[in-house]
């Protein structure tokens, strides 16, 4: 997965090859990526893998919330093509589910909200755009090809193909899937 997280952002670089290797290379939103998949991958090995590396991972971690303020823990299940375009203010539930190529912008809030049996996480489907500042919250499902604007606060299920503005994340259109 992190293979295709690393080429999504590398095309959607400007430029020469040098120029969109470097530009990978000195996004904090690629550092973060490397970051989460990484935590994923330990997770799942021995526990004298874990034991030998997890001081690494959580010395990653603390550095891409503190420098960065990005915050992904490493039990999102996020699918392959993860791009974070700007750093700065983005924290993700440790609970989420998200399809493919997810792309987040700064300010970004995704989690838990609600109470008793309406306790719950967004689930995200694939080719989703969240805008800067927007919040998604609550035990609710967020369609595939998906646009999120700007400060849009998303408390309600958004079906396929739409796009969700303002507060409270109102459908205003659905597009067209051709």
């Amino acid at each position: 997965m992190l293979k295709d997280d690393l080429l999504r952002t590398y095309e959607l670089v400007d430029g020469g090859k040098l120029k969109k290797v470097l530009g990978c290379y000195r996004t904090p939103g690629c550092h973060a990526v490397v970051t989460y998949r990484f935590g994923q991958w330990l997770s799942q090995k021995n526990i004298f893998t874990r034991i030998l590396l997890e001081p690494f991972y959580l010395l990653l971690y603390h550095r891409m919330r503190s420098k960065w303020g990005i915050e992904i823990p490493r039990a999102a299940d996020i699918g392959p093509g993860l791009y974070i375009g700007h750093n700065g203010g983005i924290v993700i539930s440790s609970q989420v589910k998200a399809g493919k190529n997810l792309s987040i912008s700064q300010g970004v809030t995704i989690g838990v909200s609600g109470k008793g049996i309406k306790r719950g996480v967004p689930v995200i489907g694939d080719n989703v755009y969240i805008a800067p500042g927007a919040k998604v919250f609550g035990k609710i499902f967020i369609g595939s090809n998906v646009s999120i604007g700007a400060n849009a606060v998303v408390n309600q299920d958004v079906p396929d193909n739409s796009v969700a503005v303002i507060s409270p994340g109102i459908v205003i259109f659905k597009k067209n899937p051709s």
